[in-house]
Order: structure tokens, then sequence, then C-alpha cells
């Protein structure tokens, strides 16, 4: 999931406008190279790079969530990028003291990991490993007991199976042919940009009769794809590993009221650090975009004690961001921008200040 838009039925505009201008911006910089003569100015402290899945590309025709991908290969270039062009790759626990303490080091990159796929451990760890690279993996409480739903990875399985779909939601209904992988393309684009303009009681009832009308069982499907507990109680006491908390049903918490938002909070990291006896100190917010985080949900977070929380707004790491460490900026690294050339543009900084205008920080809604 590319996670950026406005809550309302202006979601999908503002999140195609800010895509599109990403897009542009990094076409400007890939002709001219001016990001290098920004690079100064606009790269600031470091970053916190965001990943989700890692795992072999499987080259199929419908894979819409492919987004969210990276391989092995790229995750260990994008390791020795890093470190030739001096980038320390720093726990989250050190780049909190730097920026506290204003640290003029070299730039860090913190790699933080979303949700607790099977993958990780599967593809991403042996990488990490190799080249003694800490990292931080956020849990969703839910998905590690099977008991929460990969919602987007369900909509696109139940799509793979169905050759037609016919649902209502937000309010409109989408009938499709669904045969081909275009039509099916086309099919998941409009539900999931519905999906993500409404509540999480529409998401949840609409991806529902999808996956019954294909047979397909969702927590079969996150039991299958995530980590349990006993695998993450064996890698909590990695020696690279800082654990986070993610929710415990990954729900959009400004889409949720006050009290399902701190459940959702506080279960979590209660539940996390009682199934790996250990602290929890940091959050992230699910989908993470301004519709889905804003002041509420940071205000949550500190008056519940967490030391950072993470959202999905891109941005760099600025002296500034020392005041706002329940509401820090990163950079998906992802299978649109799959590539160190691309890398290389984002970390400079350039496009972000592009698209927010110069503002450093972004937290005040």
């Amino acid at each position: 999931m590319v996670r950026d838009e406005k809550n309302s039925a202006g979601g999908a505009a503002v999140t195609k406008w800010r895509r599109f201008a990403i897009e542009a911006g990094m076409e400007f910089f890939r002709a001219s190279g001016a990001h290098r003569l920004a690079e100064p100015f606009t790269r600031g402290l470091g970053a916190i790079l965001m990943f989700h899945r890692v795992r072999p590309r499987l080259e199929q025709a419908f894979e819409p969530n492919q987004p969210l991908e990276i391989t092995p290969e790229f995750l260990n270039a994008l390791i020795l990028w890093l470190r030739q062009r001096g980038v320390a790759i720093v726990s989250l626990e050190t780049a909190l003291t730097r920026l506290r303490d204003g640290a003029s080091a070299a730039p860090f990159a913190v790699l933080t990991f979303d949700d607790g796929y099977r993958d990780f451990v599967e593809h991403a760890l042996p990488v990490l490993e190799r080249h003694g690279a800490p990292f931080t993996l956020y849990i969703t409480a839910g998905y590690a007991d099977a008991s929460a739903r990969l919602w987007w990875v369900e909509l696109e399985e139940a799509i793979r199976r169905l050759d037609r779909v016919d649902v209502v939601a937000g309010g409109k209904r989408v009938s499709r042919v669904a045969a081909t992988a275009e039509e099916k393309r086309a099919a998941f684009a409009e539900i999931y940009a519905q999906l993500r303009a409404g509540d999480e009681a529409e998401l949840l009832r609409v991806v529902t009769a999808l996956s019954a009308e294909a047979r397909l069982e969702p927590l079969a499907l996150t039991r299958r794809l995530c980590l349990g507990w006993s695998e993450l109680r064996a890698l909590s006491r990695h020696e690279l590993a800082t654990i986070g908390a993610h929710s415990v049903t990954h729900a959009r918490l400004a889409k949720v009221d006050c009290a399902a938002a701190i459940y959702e909070m506080t279960e979590s990291r209660l539940r996390i650090e009682s199934e790996l006896e250990r602290p929890v100190r940091h959050f992230c917010y699910p989908v993470g975009d301004p519709t889905s985080a804003g002041r509420r949900e940071f205000e949550l977070a500190a008056l519940l004690g967490f030391a950072s929380a993470a959202t999905t707004r891109p941005g760099m790491i600025f002296p500034a961001h020392r005041d706002h460490l329940l509401a820090l900026p990163r950079l998906s690294v992802n299978g649109r921008h799959q590539s160190l050339a691309a890398l290389d543009i984002l970390l400079s900084g350039a496009p972000f200040a592009l698209m927010n205008a110069g503002r450093r920080v972004m937290a005040t809604a």
C-alpha cells in the first residue's frame, strides 16, 4: 500500500497529485542532477527507511501490492551503497540519541520493517546479518497470533481468483469483468481507492464479501505470511534487533474513536512485551499517512509514554525533529523506486523539500 492520502473522497486525488509531484521531481533531478547541489541543505541528519516485504521477484502479471516489496539483492546493494557513501546504518535508539544530542556525525540511516512478515527472516535477515546492519521490526500483534487480517493482500488474492467483481464500496458500485491481468489491476485500483477513502468497518465489510466469494480463508493467509510469537521471540533476542509496536489489528487510528485508538496502541505494546519479555519503547502508526495518523494520535503516543513513533509521511530527519519524536517521517523503499539511482535522489532530500515547499517538519496536523 502506498500511504499518502487525505481523509475524504478527495483522498485519491491528493494521492495522485503527490505521486505525480514526486515522479515529476524525480525526473527533473534525474535529468538535471540538481539534487546534488541541493543535498547539503536538504539532506538533514539522515533518514528512517521503511520496508515491508523482502523476497525474490515473482514476476506475476497481476501483483498490485508489488510496490510494497524489494528483493534481497536490492537490500544487499542498498546497504553496500549506503556505506560507500559514508552513511552510518544505526539502530533507532542511536538515531534518537544523535537527534537529541545534536551530534554532527556522519549522516545516518535507520532500517525499519513493518508488520512482521515471515519473509523478513527468510530473505532480509541473512542480508542484515552479513553486513551487521541493525534493524527495527514493527510488529502488528494481531498478525503474530493470526487474529488480524492483511486486507490489502486479501483483496489481491480475492481478485486473482475471481473473473468478475461486483461490490458496493464507499457508496459506489464497482462492477467489472476481472478475467485478464489488466482487468484485475483496474478492479483492484478502483476498489482500493474507495476503501482507502472510507472507514475501517466499510473496508472490512467489502473485503470480507470478496474473500467469501473467492473462498479465501483470511486468517490462514495471515498465518502463512506473518511470523508467529515463537519466531518473533527468537528474533527479539537478536543483537541487531529493536522491536516496536504497530497496533493490534493494523487499523488506521485516525479513522477509529479515541478509545479504540488507545486500545490499539496500548494493547499491542502490552501483548508484545508479554510474549517477547522485552520492553517496547517505539510505535509505528498503521498506514501512517495524514489520514491515518495526525495530531490526536501523536498526542496519544506521548500520553502513553512511547519514546518515538514513526509515520509514513516522507521526509528527512532534521534537528527540529527532536521536538517531534512522535511524528517522525520515513522514506519508503519500495518496488516503485527499486534502483540506487532513485535512492540517490530520494536520500538527497531534494524531492521532499520541493514537495513540502521547503518545510522540514510536517508534523503539525
